[in-house]
C-alpha cells in the first residue's frame, strides 16, 4: 500500500443491458467471437514473468531503453510471440512487430501494443500491460481458432519513456515520421553513448521505418491517474490526448557571499525560481477542467551552502485538452517568468522545447472501444489522457484509440504502481473485441465477415 492517504474507493458501477449495435451483438453473441476467452491468469503470469526482468528491491522494475535488461525483456517477448505462431520483425529504431497473419494479406493490419522500457524506479504495468494484453489477444484468438480478415500485430515501441535517450515516445514518433531517423540514431545518453550504437549492441537494429500502413491502432494502458478508481469505473474510453508545452528556463543573477551581502542588494536566482514555481502552480489550477502545470527539475549553481545562487536552470510543463486554453496558459507562463525576473533583477532565458497540440482519437475506433465495454457489461467513462502515450504519435497516421484500466491510488512511474488482475483482464477483453470489430473474423475454414 502506498503511504499516501486515499479516499474510500466506491463500488464499481453496474451497467444495465440495452440494445447494442448489430456489429457488437454479433461480436458478443453470434459470431466466432462468442468463443473468444481472455485468460486473465495467463495474462497475469506473463506480466509477472516480464516484471522479473529488471526487477528492483522495492517491487518495481528498472528496464531502461537499450540496456541489457531491455534486451532480455525483448528476447522474452519475441520468444513468446514466436511460440504463439507470430512472425517477428524489428525496424531501424528497434520497434518490434509480431504479426498473426489474417486471411487477406492486402489489408493493413490492426495493431496493438505499447512499450517495454520503464522509468528508473518504474512499476510492473506501465507499458508492459499494453504489450502483454496484445499478446494475450493473439493467444486467445489461437485458442478459439479464430481467423481474422486483416492481420493482427502486437508492437513494442522503443524508448517510450525517454529516460535514457530524449525525447520520449522516440520509436513511435520516428515510425509516424515525426522524428528524423538520423536524429534518433544520433541521440546520446548521459554517458555519451549513441542510441544507434546501443541498439546494435543489444541486437535489435533492423531495417526500414514506417513503410507499412496501419489499418487501426489500439493501446491498452493503466490510467496512471485516480479518476477511474475514484469514480468506480472499470474501463476508460479514451477520446484523445492533451496538448502540452515543455520549457527550459535559465534564471541568471549574481552569486555572492551569503553572510556579507545585504538582503536588498541580492540578485538571488533561486528566489526567482521559487516565484516561478509558485506561479506555475497557480496557472495549473486557474485553467480547469483539465489544466495542469508542473516544475519537475531544478539545478542550482554554484550549489553551495554559503553562496547566494547565481544561476538556476529549471523545467516547466503545461498541459490542457483545449489548445486555446493551453495558449492562454503559455501566455501566463511567459508573464510569470518576466515578473519573477523583473522583481529579482535577473536575466531570464525561456526556451519552448516541445509544443504538442491536443490529439483527438478516431471516432470509429473510440466507438469500437465504447461498444466493446458495453458488450462486456463493464462500467466505462469517456476521458482524455493526461499522460502522453505512443498512441498520441500513431494517431497522426492511423485511426487510433486507447483502453484505460484503473491503477491503485492513481500511482504510476513508481515502484508502488499496482493494478488488479480482474481489471487487467477486463481491459484485455475490451481490447480484443474492439480489435476484432476492425479486423473482421471467421472461424477457421469459414468466411471472413
Amino acid at each position: 500500500m502506498h503511504p499516501r492517504a486515499r479516499r474510500p474507493v466506491p463500488p464499481r458501477r453496474a451497467v444495465q443491458a440495452g440494445t447494442l449495435p448489430r456489429q457488437v451483438q454479433g461480436l458478443r453473441l453470434n459470431g466466432p467471437e462468442a468463443g473468444l476467452r481472455i485468460d486473465g491468469e495467463r495474462l497475469w503470469r506473463s506480466l509477472m514473468a516480464l516484471a522479473e526482468v529488471g526487477a528492483i528491491a522495492g517491487g518495481g522494475v528498472r528496464r531502461l531503453a537499450l540496456t541489457d535488461e531491455d534486451r532480455r525483456g525483448r528476447d522474452l517477448f519475441v520468444r513468446w510471440c514466436r511460440e504463439a505462431g507470430c512472425t517477428v520483425r524489428f525496424d531501424a529504431v528497434g520497434n518490434l512487430f509480431a504479426r498473426r497473419a489474417g486471411r487477406d494479406a492486402s489489408l493493413p493490419p490492426v495493431v496493438t501494443g505499447s512499450h517495454l522500457d520503464t522509468q528508473p524506479n518504474g512499476g510492473r504495468f506501465d507499458g508492459a500491460y499494453g504489450v502483454m494484453a496484445g499478446l494475450e489477444v493473439v493467444r486467445a484468438l489461437n485458442d478459439a481458432r479464430i481467423e481474422t480478415g486483416a492481420s493482427v500485430e502486437v508492437v513494442a515501441w522503443t524508448n517510450e519513456e525517454g529516460t535514457r535517450f530524449a525525447p520520449s515516445m522516440m520509436g513511435s514518433m520516428a515510425f509516424a515520421g515525426l522524428l528524423p531517423l538520423e536524429s534518433v540514431l544520433g541521440s546520446r545518453d548521459a554517458q555519451g553513448l549513441a542510441f544507434g550504437d546501443e541498439l546494435a549492441r543489444i541486437g535489435y537494429r533492423g531495417e526500414g521505418l514506417g513503410e507499412r500502413p496501419v489499418g487501426a491502432y489500439f493501446e491498452a494502458h493503466i490510467e496512471q491517474g485516480p479518476i477511474l478508481e475514484e469514480t468506480g469505473h472499470t474501463i476508460g474510453v479514451v477520446t484523445g490526448g492533451q496538448g502540452q508545452c515543455w520549457y527550459d528556463l535559465v534564471l541568471t543573477g549574481q552569486a555572492a557571499h551569503a553572510g556579507s551581502t545585504p538582503m536588498d542588494r541580492r540578485r538571488d536566482a533561486l528566489l526567482g525560481a521559487a516565484r516561478v514555481v509558485e506561479a506555475v502552480n497557480r496557472i495549473g489550477t486557474a485553467f480547469p477542467p483539465g489544466g495542469v502545470a508542473t516544475v519537475g527539475h531544478l539545478s542550482v549553481s554554484p550549489d553551495s551552502r554559503n553562496v547566494i545562487p547565481g544561476r538556476v536552470s529549471m523545467s516547466i510543463e503545461i498541459r490542457h485538452p483545449d489548445d486555446t486554453r493551453r495558449a492562454a496558459m503559455d501566455a501566463a507562463v511567459r508573464e510569470a517568468v518576466a515578473d519573477a525576473a523583473s522583481r529579482g533583477r535577473l536575466e531570464a532565458t525561456l526556451q519552448k522545447v516541445l509544443d504538442q497540440p491536443a490529439t483527438p482519437f478516431d471516432a470509429g475506433c473510440v466507438a469500437a472501444v465504447r461498444e466493446a465495454a458495453r458488450a462486456e457489461g463493464l462500467a466505462h467513462l469517456e476521458m482524455v489522457s493526461g499522460a502522453a502515450h505512443d498512441a498520441i504519435a500513431i494517431a497522426r497516421i492511423a485511426p487510433t484509440a486507447m483502453v484505460f484500466v484503473p491503477c491503485a491510488g492513481g500511482i504510476s512511474h513508481n515502484e508502488a504502481e499496482s493494478a488488479s488482475p480482474d481489471d487487467l483482464a477486463a481491459g484485455c477483453r475490451v481490447l480484443a473485441h474492439a480489435m476484432l470489430a476492425r479486423a473482421g473474423s471467421a472461424a477457421r475454414g469459414g468466411a471472413a465477415r
